[in-house]
């Protein structure tokens, strides 16, 4: 195999969020075995179907029960926060666990609308572009904000010895354009629309300049074809609401959720059925490999669409037992 493995972990909710954070734990503790390069973890709000609304937390207890794998988060939600407290954070995590940690920054909500409300709710208004959130972030991850600066002076404290790796989560051309420019690595975001123009858009402007691209991808793997497609089968809602605005959503109860807390109506809803890499742990890496030539891609980022726990540890037990039969 020419490319590395790496885990995004949702906290998915199969009978309790209690059970959901600790197969979190058993999954980062069996990937850190299986010698995944990474392990990342979600932020969500306002769901009951994940119980990963603090990725920063769980990451500081997966760092301190693992011994190798590189963790971190897929990503903080950078519109939530002050970009100085975000530095702050991952000072301390990468003071904690040196060379270990790996700071994802994500544009969406992560939730529906009451949830980002009662979040944004004592932040200044209007809200700042992201850019220039992400701008900011950048700058205490690297020194004190400089004269000139409207915080001119601040400095985020503790700085690491080694500093956590940066990287923006998207899809889109602009996305990977603002990483490249500021140094970060990108990760397009192929688990949620398997749109391979898009994505050979943005991963040629993201190699502008930046480090090389990841690819996130769902991928599941069962003993049977038949097993793994019928437990990955999935579907996502495009919501269109009346005032241009659009969103994803993972079932009809979420987008009639999300019309009635966001206060307009809907106008269309798209079904779509996004594309997971599922079969057998042979039939994964088939795919990973095609990925891989056609898109030149050196890391995967693989999403799990599956809930249950003993079907999720499974999974990556298969596709790293793969691996091992293609490199021996």
């Amino acid at each position: 195999m020419t490319y590395r493995l790496s885990l995004l972990d949702k906290s998915p909710v199969a009978t309790s969020p209690a059970e959901a954070l600790a197969t979190s734990l058993a999954y980062a503790s069996l990937a850190d075995r299986l010698s995944y390069h990474r392990f990342w973890v979600a932020e969500h709000h306002g769901t009951d179907a994940l119980a990963s609304a603090a990725p920063e937390i769980l990451a500081t207890h997966l760092l301190a029960r693992t011994k190798r794998i590189r963790v971190g988060t897929g990503g903080v939600l950078l519109q939530h926060y002050s970009p100085y407290k975000v530095a702050e954070l991952f000072g301390v995590l990468s003071t904690l666990a040196p060379g270990r940690v790996d700071l994802g920054i994500g544009k969406a909500p992560g939730g529906l609308p009451f949830g980002t409300r009662a979040l944004q709710s004592e932040l200044a208004a209007p809200r700042r572009p992201f850019e220039a959130k992400l701008r900011d972030l950048d700058l205490f991850l690297r020194g004190p904000a400089p004269e000139g600066h409207p915080l001119a002076g601040a400095e985020a404290l503790p700085r690491a010895a080694v500093a956590p790796e940066r990287f923006l989560l998207g899809a889109s051309e602009a996305s990977a354009a603002l990483a490249a420019e500021l140094g970060w690595g990108f990760v397009h975001a192929g688990h949620h629309d398997g749109d391979a123009p898009a994505t050979e858009r943005s991963l040629a402007r993201a190699r502008q300049g930046g480090p090389e691209p990841i690819l996130a991808v769902a991928a599941f793997a069962a003993p049977t074809r038949e097993e793994a497609r019928a437990a990955a089968a999935q579907r996502i809602f495009k919501l269109h609401l009346s005032d241009g605005h659009a969103v994803n959503l993972g079932s009809l109860d979420a987008v009639e959720a999300y019309a009635r807390q966001y206060g307009a109506k809907p106008v269309k809803v798209e079904e779509r059925r996004p594309h997971v890499l599922a079969g057998t742990p042979d039939d994964v890496h088939a795919e990973l490999a095609d990925l891989a030539r056609r898109h030149g891609i050196r890391e995967f980022i693989l999403d799990c669409p599956v809930a249950d726990p003993v079907q999720r540890l499974r999974s990556i037990e298969l596709i790293a037992a793969a691996s091992l039969r293609a490199a021996a």
